[in-house]
C-alpha cells in the first residue's frame, strides 16, 4: 500500500481508533479495524528460532510454544564469523515465519557483552561492536529477503538482568557511540530492520521509552530508520512521553488506559495529533508490507531445517586446545563419554526465546554405533559434588583410550531474568574434571555454556571444545567436530579471563541499587585486557583447525590517503595442511599516535575464507573513515586524527600473521579551544600557536641559570630537568607569577584568542 493511501486511511479514523494502533491487541498481536479493513499482524519472539505461541502468551517462556527448530543462539552463531552463513540462517527463518503467518521475529538481539555475569549474554553477539552488527545485519538480510520482518533489540544499553526495568546506565557520550550505539547503527543503517525494540532501562536517567535522544535524534535523524519502534514488552512507563519521544507501539497493552492518556493528551494540546498519525502511520507501513506479500505457499519443514540448524552449528564451535593432535578422534578408538550433557545436552537458553525444538539430538546418540562407552559423571540439578558418580567415571576414563567430559552451565546458572553470582563451572563438574584429568591423561573437556567460564583445570586437559549453545542439531554437529568428519573454524566472539575479577567492569557490575555506571568506558572486553597488557586465558578471535595456514602479500592500493579516501587491503592465505579447511581473516586497526586515549587495536572487517589443501586465495577489504576514526565529543561527530595508522592481520587478537602502514590525513580542521588554564606544553604540540611561547616566560628568574663559578658544582636546586617539566606542565597564566612582570592578563588573553582564531 503506498504511503498517500495509508494515509487516507489514517485521515478515516477517529481519534480513539488512531490511539488504540499504538498498542498491541493481545499479547502478540497488533490491532485490526474492520471498519476500514485494516488486518493485525503478528509478532513472535525469536531471534534464534520460532516461538510462536498458538494460545496462552507470555514474554519468558512460562507457555508452551508451536513445535520448531532451535537454531544455535547468538553466542555460537558469532563464532562462525560467516556473514553468508548467517543469511542463510536468516532466510530460513523467514521462510518459517511466512508459513506460520507470523510478520516480524523479535531479534536479532545485539547487546554488547560488557560482562560474563549478564544471564542474557547466550542471545548477544559479542564484546565488539562491529562484529555484532555485522552478524546482525547478515541475519537480517536473510530474514528480511522472506519479506518477514526484524526487530533489532534491545536499544539501549540493556547489558544486565539485574533491575533492567528500572536501572540507569550511566554512559558518557564517546562510549556510546564507539561501543554500545556502534552494535546497532551498521546493521540499522544497511539492512534497515522493519522494526526495533527500545530496552527496559534507563540512559543516563532517561527510560530508554521516552529517550528522543535516541528514538527520534539518533535513530531516525541520523540513521534514517524508518520502521516503527516496539516496546519491549511492559517497558511502557509514561505513555504520552513515550510517543512523544518516538515509542510507536505498545506491547502487549494496558488494556486501553494508556490509549486514554494518548486520547487525553491530544485533547488538551499537551500532544500534537500529527505525531500521533506519525506512529500510527508507521506501524500501518509494516503491517501492509507484510500482509501485501504474505507467501501462503510456504513450508515449514522442520527435519529439513534441523539439517540447516545442524550445518551452522558445525561452524560455530571453537576449538580452544588441542595439545599433541588429541583431535580428531578416530571411530575405530575405544571412547568414553563422561557428563550428562552428552546424552542431554544443554543447547539453548532460558527465557524469551526458549525455542521448543521438535527434536534434539545428543553426542551419545550421533555415536550409538561406535566404541563409546557413557557414564553420567553429574547432575546439574543442585550443585553437589556425588563421590559415587566421579569413582565411576574415573573408573571408565582408566579403562578408555580417551574421555570425553560434555560439561557447561546449567539452566538454573544462566537464564534471561537473573545475572549469574560467578564465573565459575559449577563445583561438581569442575572436581569431575580434575579427577578424570588425574587418571586419564588423554582428556578433553566439551562445554556447553553460553558465555565464558573460568577453568581452573584447563592445564589438566589436552584438548577444550567450546560448543557454546549450539541449538537442537548439537550433538551431530559436536561428534562432526570431535571426529574430524568437519573442520573446526570457529572463533571466540569475546575474550575468555582467566578469572571474572580480571573484566574492566567487575567493580562496577551490576552496579548500585538502580545506578549501573560503566566507568570502564570504551576498553570493553579485549581493548580493556590489550592496553592493561593483561593476559586473558583465550583471546578475543581465537580459534583452532585441523589444518595450518599462511599469511603472504600482505598489500594495500596506497601509503597515504584523506580521511574521505577508500584503501584497499588484500592479503594472500594459503592452506599449508592437509585437510580442507576454513580460516577467519581478522583485520585490526591501531592509531599508531592518537594524542586521545585509544585501544591498542580494534577490529575493523574479516573474511571467512575455505580453502583445500595447497590452495590460496586472495582476501580484500576496503576501508574507510570509520575504520580510523574515534568519537570527538568537542565535534560530537566521528573523527580522524592526521597521522600513521597500522593495520594488523592475523587469525586471532594475538596472532597477528602481517602488518602494513599507512598514513592518513584528516580533512576535519579541528577548532582550537585555548584557555589561560591550558598549558605551555599544549602550545609547543600546535605549530601555529608554538611562536607565541617565545618571550612568555623567557625573562623569568626561575629559568635563568645562575652565574657560577668556574669548576664550582651547582648549586641550583632546581635541576635542568625540573625546569622542562614545570615549563611543559604550566598553565599560560603561569606567565603572571611566573615571569617578569612585563605581559598583562589582558596580554595574555589577547594572545589565546588569536590562537584560537588560528592567527
Amino acid at each position: 500500500m503506498t504511503k498517500e493511501a495509508i494515509r487516507d486511511l489514517i485521515a478515516q479514523m477517529t481519534l480513539e481508533e488512531k490511539a488504540s494502533f499504538c498498542s498491541g491487541g493481545d499479547f502478540w498481536h497488533t490491532k485490526s479495524c474492520e471498519r476500514l479493513g485494516i488486518p493485525a499482524i503478528m509478532v513472535s519472539d525469536g531471534p534464534h528460532g520460532l516461538r510462536k505461541q498458538a494460545d496462552l502468551g507470555d514474554h519468558l517462556g512460562v507457555n508452551e510454544s508451536i513445535k520448531a527448530v532451535c537454531f544455535p543462539a547468538g553466542c555460537a552463531t558469532a563464532a562462525s564469523f560467516n556473514r553468508e552463513l548467517m543469511e542463510e540462517m536468516g532466510q530460513t527463518l523467514g521462510n518459517e515465519c511466512q508459513a506460520e503467518g507470523v510478520s516480524v521475529i523479535l531479534g536479532p538481539a545485539v547487546n554488547i557483552k560488557r560482562s560474563p555475569l549478564c544471564g542474557r549474554n547466550f542471545e548477544y553477539y559479542s564484546e565488539d561492536p562491529y562484529l555484532a552488527t555485522e552478524m546482525a545485519g547478515a541475519l537480517i538480510k536473510g530474514i528480511q529477503s522472506k519479506n518477514v520482518g526484524t526487530s533489532i533489540k534491545h536499544f539501549l544499553a540493556n547489558n544486565q538482568e539485574t533491575r533492567r526495568m528500572s536501572a540507569s546506565s550511566e554512559i558518557d557520550e564517546r562510549t556510546l557511540r564507539e561501543i554500545y550505539l556502534a552494535a546497532f547503527e551498521g546493521a540499522v543503517c544497511r539492512q534497515k530492520p522493519w522494526t526495533l525494540m527500545c530496552s527496559y532501562n534507563k540512559i543516563n536517567g532517561i527510560y530508554a521509552a521516552e529517550n528522543e535522544e535516541f528514538l527520534t535524534k539518533v535513530l531516525r535523524d541520523e540513521w534514517n530508520f524508518d520502521g516503527f519502534v516496539v516496546s519491549d514488552w511492559g517497558a511502557v512507563n509514561r505513555r504520552v512521553a513515550d510517543l512523544a519521544a518516538g515509542l510507536d507501539l505498545e506491547m502487549p497493552c494496558s488494556n486501553g488506559w494508556n490509549d486514554k492518556l494518548i486520547v487525553e493528551a491530544v485533547q488538551k494540546n499537551e500532544l500534537d495529533e500529527a505525531l500521533l498519525d506519525q506512529a500510527v502511520e508507521r506501524i500501518l507501513n509494516i503491517v501492509y508490507r507484510f500482509a501485501e506479500h504474505r507467501d501462503y505457499n510456504a513450508v515449514f519443514d522442520r527435519d529439513l531445517d534441523h539439517e540447516k540448524a545442524r550445518r551452522v552449528a558445525e561452524e560455530t564451535i571453537v576449538l580452544l586446545k588441542n595439545e599433541e593432535g588429541i583431535l580428531p578422534l578416530s571411530r575405530d578408538e575405544e571412547v568414553v563419554f563422561i557428563g550428562k550433557y552428552a546424552k542431554e545436552p544443554r543447547f539453548q537458553g532460558g527465557g524469551s526465546s526458549h525455542i521448543n525444538s521438535h527434536k534434539v539430538s545428543s553426542a551419545l546418540e550421533a555415536v550409538k554405533d561406535w566404541k563409546v562407552g557413557y557414564v553420567q559423571g553429574f547432575h546439574d540439578e543442585l550443585d553437589v559434588v556425588e563421590e559415587d558418580l566421579i569413582k565411576e567415571a574415573v573408573k571408565a576414563a582408566k579403562k578408555a583410550k580417551k574421555a570425553i567430559i560434555f560439561a557447561g552451565l546449567p539452566d538454573a546458572f544462566e537464564s534471561e531474568g537473573f545475572d549469574r553470582k560467578h564465573m565459575r563451572l559449577p563445583e561438581c563438574q569442575n572436581e569431575l574434571i580434575r579427577q578424570v584429568a588425574m587418571a586419564q591423561p588423554d582428556t578433553v573437556v566439551v562445554l556447553h555454556n553460553g558465555s565464558p567460564v573460568e577453568m581452573p583445570w584447563a592445564d589438566q586437559v589436552k584438548g577444550i571444545v567450546e560448543a557454546y549453545l549450539s541449538g537442537q542439531a548439537v550433538g551431530e554437529a559436536v561428534t562432526d567436530i570431535l571426529y574430524g568428519r568437519v573442520n573446526p573454524s570457529a572463533k571466540l566472539p569475546e575474550s575468555f579471563p582467566y578469572q571474572l575479577e580480571d573484566n574492566p567492569s567487575y567493580l562496577y557490575y551490576p552496579g548500585v541499587k538502580d545506578i549501573s555506571e560503566y566507568r570502564e568506558g570504551i576498553f570493553v572486553g579485549y581493548r580493556y585486557y590489550e592496553k592493561k597488557k593483561m593476559k586473558v586465558r583465550y583471546p578475543f578471535g581465537h580459534g583452532l583447525s585441523y589444518t595450518t595456514f599462511a599469511y603472504s602479500n600482505l598489500k594495500t592500493d596506497k601509503s597515504k590517503m584523506s580521511d574521505q579516501d577508500r584503501l584497499l587491503v588484500s592479503i594472500d592465505i594459503t592452506n599449508t595442511g592437509k585437510a580442507a579447511g576454513k580460516e577467519v581473516v581478522q583485520l585490526y586497526v591501531a592509531d599508531k599516535i592518537s594524542t586521545e586515549l585509544r585501544p591498542v587495536k580494534e577490529l575493523r572487517d574479516f573474511a571467512k575464507v575455505e580453502l583445500q589443501p595447497g590452495e590460496t586465495k586472495s582476501v580484500t577489504f576496503t576501508l574507510g573513515k570509520r575504520a580510523f576514526a574515534y568519537w570527538n565529543t568537542k565535534l560530537h561527530d566521528w573523527h580522524v586524527e592526521s597521522g600513521e595508522f597500522e593495520l594488523l592481520l592475523g587469525s586471532s587478537l594475538e596472532d597477528i600473521r602481517g602488518k602494513i602502514q599507512v598514513e592518513v590525513a584528516s580533512t576535519v580542521q579541528l577548532p582550537s579551544q585555548y584557555t589561560l588554564d591550558s598549558t605551555i606544553g599544549d602550545l609547543l604540540e600546535d605549530e601555529k600557536a608554538m611562536k607565541y611561547v617565545d618571550g612568555l616566560l623567557k625573562n623569568s628568574p626561575i629559568f635563568q641559570e645562575p652565574e657560577e663559578e668556574e669548576g664550582a658544582a651547582s648549586k641550583s636546586a632546581i635541576s635542568l630537568e625540573m625546569k622542562k617539566a614545570m615549563f611543559q606542565d604550566m598553565p599560560i597564566r603561569g606567565a603572571l607569577s611566573f615571569g617578569d612582570g612585563t605581559v598583562s592578563v589582558k596580554e595574555l588573553l589577547d594572545i589565546v584568542d588569536k590562537i584560537n582564531k588560528g592567527e
